[in-house]
């Protein structure tokens, strides 16, 4: 079974062949051999996946829902649609079902999969040669240098983040979430690739859950041993030492080790001000189109992107009205909804009349299909950059800026930590910090929005089974499951940082919305969400639901790969058809 879908060795043209008898004589090898260093850097930059996890994770999410389904908002009178799904694979994710449609599209599970472990298969050529290199002491045939050891550090730092980063992510697609040594033990991991393929048929088993987070965790630390950002030219498209403190961060995160979140999402800020590193395009005057907005947040200029990853993505098209989209409760629960600070932003959406409560940055950086019937999203972290190849016939590729580790994202791991930790102080000056930076100096801009206190905290989110609250709705408070899915001798939720703690899972839930990242945290946080199916269907995931990881793909499957464990009980997805798009949206006084 391979694991890789990419060609390690690029094939190159014989030229200069003198004759048919001296081509007859010479072996058909086309291959480019790696002998040096330079090779191994160019190597590299092709070992971060070209594929997009956002489309898995945001479809098995609550951040998008079914718009032929009845909605459920005030004064839609159970409107519903008749849209077309972008692909076939679209419904069958929505749906938690097993993925056997549109595999050949680069954001489904058999693209994930394929993407990272071609990805993989980079960094183990690169790291089988370091290992020739340092094992013989030369370099085409001239010692190692001090200079040359430099060198060869860093490649060898990048290639363990690259190896450590994508069977990380594909552990938290394709597996259950990590729940403790103890139970981790028990449950399938995935195939942990260290060296390169050199049988036509090499067999693989999955290991267990707790094999593949050791084999992370060493790969990570040996990383984090050699990582410089002194070699590269644009240290913001590979791992450096931001990016791979942020990784470290995630990863300590995911297993409840939040000492070392600490750590790591600290080191991640270089000794800077994290208020100082934050995105500062909300309030931005010179965006003319709506792709200025995706170029100028996903660009290397801004401090808190401390790495891009490039993707082949079509993600960004299933906003302009087809059938699932990030609308209704999704809306109003990430870019377009209420929130401690700003809960008194008041806006209308001028067509339907319906007033809601928006965080004030907002305004002016989202897009929208059908006047805001069939969704919104915010266009700083979900929007296509089309690459022409012929602009006349009007084809070219589809490409989509991921900020895959930001100083944002740092922050909010470093206040969740440090809630654990017992820290409230800490971790409500690194909630403000978020907060606060998305206010406005002018206050004309900030229209109602307020600086963020302990109290506002508590009485927004309270408990979320407490009766008497103010509800803000639109499933922002979630009831957590985190004892039950990590279990942990030491830390533990309670009454006192679980309102901090709602705060730290909405505040994560609005910056990384169309990343992917919230079927991340609703699996590792044990929520039970429900997904609205056509007319009347609805399909409820419970905590630790065996469909927390998605099936991998049929292909590998039938290459002899052991299946996620599924129940007896399936759902099946409906089909329908046809689309639309556009917006509206203005602001209203108290």
């Amino acid at each position: 079974m391979k694991l890789r879908y990419k060609i390690l060795f690029i094939a190159v043209a014989l030229i200069g062949l003198s004759s048919c008898k001296d081509f007859l004589e010479k072996v058909p090898d086309t291959r480019v051999y790696l002998v040096n260093l330079d090779q191994l850097e160019q190597l590299l930059v092709s070992g971060y996946t070209d594929s997009n996890y956002a489309l898995v994770g945001e479809l098995s999410s609550d951040n998008v829902i079914d718009n032929n389904s009845p909605s459920n908002m005030k004064g839609s009178e159970g409107v519903r649609y008749h849209l077309s799904y972008y692909n076939q694979a679209d419904v069958q994710v929505y749906a938690w079902e097993d993925v056997d449609l549109d595999i050949s599209d680069s954001d489904t599970p058999s693209g994930v999969w394929g993407g990272c472990y071609g990805a993989i298969a980079v960094a183990n050529a690169v790291l089988e040669k370091i290992d020739e290199f340092e094992s013989t002491g030369m370099i085409e045939g001239e010692a190692i240098s001090s200079a040359d050891q430099a060198r060869i550090n860093a490649i060898k730092g990048e290639a363990y983040m690259i190896r450590a980063y994508h069977h990380f992510i594909l552990a938290q697609i394709f597996c259950m979430p990590y729940r403790g040594e103890s139970i981790s033990a028990t449950l399938p991991g995935i195939p942990y690739a260290t060296s390169p393929e050199k049988e036509l048929d090499p067999k693989y088993d999955r290991g267990t859950l707790l094999e593949t987070y050791q084999k992370i965790e060493a790969d990570l630390l040996q990383g984090l041993k050699y990582i410089t950002d002194e070699f590269y030219e644009v240290p913001k498209y590979h791992f450096n030492v931001a990016s791979s403190n942020s990784f470290a961060a995630r990863f300590y995160l995911i297993k409840r080790e939040y000492d070392k979140v600490v750590e790591y999402a600290t080191a991640a800020f270089k000794g800077n001000d994290p208020s100082t590193m934050l995105n500062d395009g909300w309030w931005q005057d010179e965006f003319y189109y709506i792709s200025d907005i995706g170029r100028y947040f996903t660009s290397v200029d801004r401090p808190c992107n401390l790495q891009l990853f490039t993707s082949y993505s079509t993600w960004w098209r299933r906003f302009l009205g087809y059938r699932f989209t990030c609308n209704r409760d999704a809306k109003r629960g990430t870019i377009q909804g209420p929130g401690p600070s700003w809960k008194r932003c008041q806006y209308q959406n001028t067509k339907t009349k319906e007033k809601f409560a928006m965080m004030p940055c907002f305004n002016g950086v989202c897009g929208s299909a059908g006047g805001q019937e069939y969704g919104a999203y915010f266009a700083g972290n979900c929007f296509e950059q089309f690459e022409y190849t012929d602009k006349i016939a009007g084809i070219g590729y589809c490409h989509e800026i991921r900020p895959e580790f930001t100083t944002e994202e740092t922050l909010l791991m470093r206040a969740e930590a440090n809630l654990f930790l017992g820290n409230i102080d800490a971790a409500f000056d690194d909630l403000y910090i978020w907060n606060h930076e998305h206010i406005s100096d002018d206050e004309s801009r900030n229209y109602n929005m307020v600086e963020l206190t302990k109290e506002d905290i508590i009485d927004f989110y309270g408990c979320y089974d407490d009766p008497n609250r103010n509800d803000p709705g639109y499933g922002i408070v979630m009831k957590f499951n985190l004892d039950e899915v990590c279990p942990s001798d030491r830390y533990h939720m309670t009454d006192e940082i679980e309102p901090y703690m709602q705060c730290v899972q909405h505040f994560r839930r609005i910056q990384l919305v169309h990343m992917g990242n919230r079927w991340f945290d609703i699996k590792r946080f044990g929520f039970t969400i429900e997904h609205k199916m056509g007319i009347s269907d609805v399909f409820t995931l419970q905590v630790l639901d065996p469909r927390y990881a998605i099936q991998i793909p049929n292909e590998v499957i039938g290459a002899g790969l052991e299946p996620n464990p599924r129940s007896t009980t399936t759902n099946k997805a409906e089909g329908a058809y046809v689309a639309s798009s556009r917006n509206d949206n203005v602001r209203v006084s108290d």
